[in-house]
């Protein structure tokens, strides 16, 4: 069974770059589009790993994942956070928060995939599917 990953974010672009991007990578993604969209949706079925923006409409990033990481059944759930806030501030406030990893946009995207592979504890001998060509918010 593949792993699940957890898209959230409001930017309709970014949200299907990723999706693509993580689909070619060989995951199943489920969308959030805002904070509480992402609360309601982990507690329903807890996905694999959370890419997670900072700055979304109802709750923000930071918000979800402080209330994720309160929750024992969440605690090890990686997060990443994928957002424009690039402040050593930010990146402090987001890992002190419980995530996982803090990536800032525009990012590569062979990056992000490494590293939610690795979050995953997927080897690249494992790993099925390779991303291709840059997606909106992104770059190679």
């Amino acid at each position: 069974m593949k792993p699940t990953i957890l898209v959230v974010d409001d930017e309709p672009s970014i949200v299907l770059s990723l999706q693509v991007l993580m689909q070619r990578a060989g995951f199943e993604v489920r969308i959030a589009r805002d904070g509480e969209e992402a609360l309601r949706s982990v507690g329903a079925f807890t996905p694999d790993l959370i890419l997670l923006d900072a700055m979304m409409p109802k709750r923000d990033g930071f918000d979800v994942c402080q209330t994720l990481r309160a929750n024992p059944a969440w605690r090890d759930l990686p997060i990443i956070m994928l957002t424009a806030k690039s402040r050593d501030v930010e990146r402090q406030k987001g890992m002190a928060l419980g995530a996982t990893d803090y990536i800032t946009k525009p990012f590569s995207t062979r990056d992000l995939v490494a590293s939610v592979r690795r979050h995953l504890g997927i080897t690249a001998e494992t790993a099925t599917g390779t991303p291709t060509g840059n997606t909106a918010g992104t770059r190679e």
